[in-house]
């Protein structure tokens, strides 16, 4: 019984202090929005990144979206949100008071989340679900999340452009879909289409998953989207529904493109290999990929020359 005391007391500890660290966080980064708010634009989204909750700049990027687009419904989903210490819109949730439904595969990562006071000071929905193509649209609508939203993030490490293709139910102003810039600027490919793909299954490096830029901005066009640039992590690209767009600089992917540097590539044995560059596409380049304007599949290698 006094382990179980001390144990409850240290998790509400914990707890307490977490909310007071987001509130530091939070507090820290209101000069930065004022700067946004002010009206000042920026020549690229890079400028307006700042970090709270976001793996990478994507908060602050958001929020200058935000303010530029304004007004928006207040309202998000994301798809592939761990335990929801990072990510893109745990920001808006708690700095905003916007309303939410974050989706992941895992449950316990689901109980994390039921567990942090912020579901319950909050408007956010959670649900558990392995996320295909197929149950996309079912799972937004038992959820209760259709028509237009303010914001829809999509991070799955794998079937990101096949969900998206299929997507329907919603109709958000703002997307944000992650890319694997390894694939390039000039190929329009995405993995083939697997209900079931891991990403650590599928290659043991992990550098195998998701769709170019090419491919994903393709999509968009064909969904009504405008590409309006990318995070200067190199994964996250920023789509706008065309008809709110008003004048906000539009770019082509090779404006856009950004490769990413970090090194998250894993051996044999499941370490961390840090591969870089020219590296990471050697080691999947025998894999298969659907390369979008030929309409096959076909070995990544065949495409294109291996990058220097």
């Amino acid at each position: 019984m006094l382990r179980f005391t001390k144990s409850s007391r240290l998790g509400r500890e914990l707890s307490a202090l977490r909310s007071d660290m987001d509130t530091i966080k939070m507090l820290a980064a209101q000069p930065l929005i004022q700067t946004i708010r002010s009206g000042k634009s920026f020549s690229s989204l890079h400028e307006a990144k700042f970090k709270v909750f976001s793996q990478f700049g994507d908060d602050g990027i958001i929020q200058y979206l935000m303010h530029r687009l304004a007004p928006l419904p207040d309202s998000f989903v994301e798809f592939g949100v761990g335990n929801y210490r990072e990510s893109n819109t745990r920001f808006l949730l708690l700095n905003n008071n916007w309303r939410g439904l974050v989706l992941d595969g895992h449950a316990g990562s689901i109980k994390q989340i039921q567990q942090d006071e912020i579901y319950w000071r909050h408007t956010l929905t959670t649900r558990f679900a392995w996320i295909t193509r197929d149950n996309i649209n079912d799972l937004l609508r038992e959820a209760e999340f259709s028509g237009e939203i303010g914001l829809l993030s999509i991070d799955i490490d794998g079937n990101d452009y096949w969900v998206w293709e299929k997507l329907e139910v919603l109709d958000p102003v703002i997307t944000i879909v992650e890319y694997n810039s390894i694939f390039g600027p000039d190929l329009a490919v995405t993995i083939p289409y697997d209900p079931n793909f891991a990403r650590h299954q599928a290659h043991y490096s992990g550098q195998f998953w998701g769709a170019s830029l090419p491919a994903l901005t393709q999509l968009a066009e064909k969904k009504g989207y405008s590409l309006v640039g990318c995070n200067s992590a190199g994964n996250n690209a920023y789509f706008i529904r065309k008809d709110k767009i008003d004048g906000f600089p539009v770019r082509t992917v090779k404006e856009a493109f950004v490769d990413a540097r970090f090194r998250d590539s894993r051996d044999k044995g499941g370490k961390l290999s840090y591969l870089a560059g020219a590296r990471r596409f050697q080691a999947i380049a025998d894999l298969e990929v659907y390369d979008l304007r030929q309409n096959k599949i076909a070995p990544l290698k065949s495409l294109r020359a291996t990058p220097s």
